[in-house]
């Protein structure tokens, strides 16, 4: 039988005051550090000619749906802690009335918006992936199949799509799937309606059948792509010194794909437990403490992509490295300037 999520006892869930302080300091520092990480990654890809390129462009929305969760979704994690830590709300019920706003609940937005921006970044990967093989498979074709119109397009697309993917449980389950602030995994989560059949929470299978189908098929190009530059590396290797024409695939996109490989595997890494969650809750086990780090272990990754191109992308680093001096030399020009 299924259990119902919104009967949880908050206490199970470790909901006591000093938890709840502990828990919003981080939520805090998630916040500041998911900002400050995307609103770099923006600054350089934007803000840098060299940068303009469909691989930055898709680079540009995988930060921008990352910067979505810093804005939206996390504050107001934050906000519902800090409410229910005032007001010593105990139990779902009493959480779904002290946070609603007049007659409509904030989690009808923030809910979707979470999973709207998790699907946009599966499929902005998957499609970094897909440029950065033709890049390294089909060099010579690069520039005719890669063009900026038709990577925002696809870019485009994949924003509608995910974000109408994450509607379907509450468009198609007719009422049976609704949004709350789930005091587990504090967060706004979909969880069944009073009195709905149990086969309507198995719509919500969809999302990591969708997620690994794209994650699978993007590891699987990834080491494709991976395997080429290994023998494209052997093969250097043996025509240094000769008169061969050198291979085609430059430096850059070698280092391009080992650190799209990078971003596949963390960002697996970090869903697999939210996918586990899901299908557990399927088949009727409630995992209080386990929701919390699923979904926070997600949310944390929305701020590692900066420190993956800083470790894996020389240009990134020197391209914000000049954006970090160029802010000193505005502060202390600004500091210095008489009043």
């Amino acid at each position: 039988m299924l259990t119902d999520l919104n009967q949880t006892n908050c206490s199970s869930c470790c909901c006591t005051p000093g938890n709840r302080i502990f828990t919003v300091s981080f939520m805090i520092i998630l916040i500041l550090a998911i900002l400050f990480g995307n609103l770099v990654i923006l600054a350089v890809f934007l803000g840098t000619k060299q940068f303009r390129t469909p691989q930055g462009y898709l680079k540009t929305s995988l930060a921008v749906a990352d910067l979505a969760l810093g804005v939206l979704v996390v504050p107001f994690s934050v906000y519902g802690e800090i409410t229910l830590l005032l007001v010593n709300a105990s139990t779902s019920e009493r959480t779904h009335e002290v946070l609603l706003l007049g007659s409509w609940h904030p989690c009808y937005l923030v809910g979707p918006v979470f999973a709207g921006c998790t699907l946009v970044s599966i499929s902005t990967i998957f499609l970094l992936t897909i440029e950065r093989s033709i890049a390294i498979l089909k060099p010579l074709h690069k520039e005719v199949v890669i063009t900026k119109r038709r990577t925002l397009l696809l870019i485009l697309l994949s924003w509608i799509s995910s974000f109408f993917l994450a509607m379907i449980p509450m468009i198609f389950s007719h009422g049976g799937i609704v949004v709350e602030y789930n005091p587990c995994s504090r967060m706004c989560n979909y969880a069944p309606a009073p009195a709905s059949p149990a086969h309507v929470w198995q719509i919500l299978l969809l999302f990591p059948a969708f997620d690994f189908s794209l994650l699978g098929g993007t590891l699987v190009i990834n080491a494709l792509s991976l395997t080429t530059i290994h023998q494209y590396s052997r093969k250097r290797k043996l025509l240094s010194g000769t008169d061969q024409e050198p291979l085609k695939v430059s430096f850059s996109d070698i280092k391009a794909a080992k650190t799209i490989g990078t971003l596949t595997i963390a960002f697996t890494v970090s869903f697999t437990p939210i996918a586990v969650f899901v299908v557990g809750n399927v088949l009727g086990y409630q995992w209080c403490t386990f929701s919390f780090f699923a979904f926070w272990i997600l949310a944390s990754n929305s701020c590692c992509n900066v420190i993956i191109y800083s470790v894996c992308d020389q240009r990134f680093r020197e391209g914000a490295r000049q954006l970090l001096v160029s802010l000193l030399r505005s502060f202390f020009c600004c500091w210095r300037s008489p009043h």
